[in-house]
């Protein structure tokens, strides 16, 4: 049975206490048996696929019931929905922590996108994104989504590097050059039609060719 496929019921209230910051115990609790679920979606998805990944099994590998499970997604969904929420928001931290550096020095920036696209957390997208295409709920749920963290990703990059503030189109280029050929390369070493002796004189070229593009440079140059 697929994720997308199960109901519930409505959840049993439960009694509030106020906890530290005015929260309550009931809500704190709440938070980490959904960041449980949603970390077991991810893992399940890793490990047998989209097609094959059911309620019961994200359950079981969360260590809750599946009567647990339905309390706080009321199908699989909103389960799957909160799954690349998640992934998406761990590829935007990923990238401002790529961004993080002093300079904006071009082979840390690659280097540490790589290394993101060598967790599990790749692997569930990838597979996400694939199995889209022909599962027409999952496609549903996964395009908006899409749509939405790309806008915020494009935002977010610019403010991260205003060196490029005045050649947007170059910087559109270079994100969408990175972004392809790094994800193409984690792809292909996942299915073995890439030699891993490849990847370093991939990345070592990809950070040729950004330097190349970066305005900073040329204006450098210039000087």
């Amino acid at each position: 049975m697929a994720l997308a496929a199960v109901r519930s019921g409505t959840p049993a209230r439960q009694p509030r206490e106020r906890g530290a910051g005015g929260q309550t115990q009931q809500s704190l609790k709440s938070a980490q048996t959904r960041a449980r679920l949603i970390d077991a979606t991810i893992r399940c998805i890793v490990k047998v696929g989209y097609a094959n990944t059911t309620t019961p099994q994200v359950a079981a590998e969360a260590g809750l019931s599946r009567g647990a499970m339905l309390h706080h997604f009321e199908n699989g969904q909103a389960l799957i929905k909160a799954a690349i929420v998640e992934l998406h928001e761990k590829r935007l931290r990923a990238f401002r922590r790529a961004a993080d550096t002093d300079n904006h020095d071009t082979t840390a920036l690659v280097r540490t996108q790589w290394r993101q696209l060598q967790k599990p957390a790749f692997v569930a997208f990838h597979e996400l994104a694939l199995a889209a295409r022909t599962h027409p709920e999952l496609a549903r749920i996964l395009q908006p989504l899409q749509v939405e963290f790309r806008d915020r990703f494009n935002s977010q990059a610019v403010a991260l590097f205003p060196e490029w503030q005045d050649d947007i189109v170059g910087f559109n280029v270079a994100m969408t050059l990175s972004q392809t050929l790094l994800e193409g390369m984690a792809i292909n070493l996942l299915t073995g039609a890439m030699d891993e002796a490849m990847v370093e004189p991939m990345l070592c070229l990809l950070e040729k060719q950004i330097r190349e593009m970066n305005p900073a440079m040329h204006k450098g140059h210039a000087g």
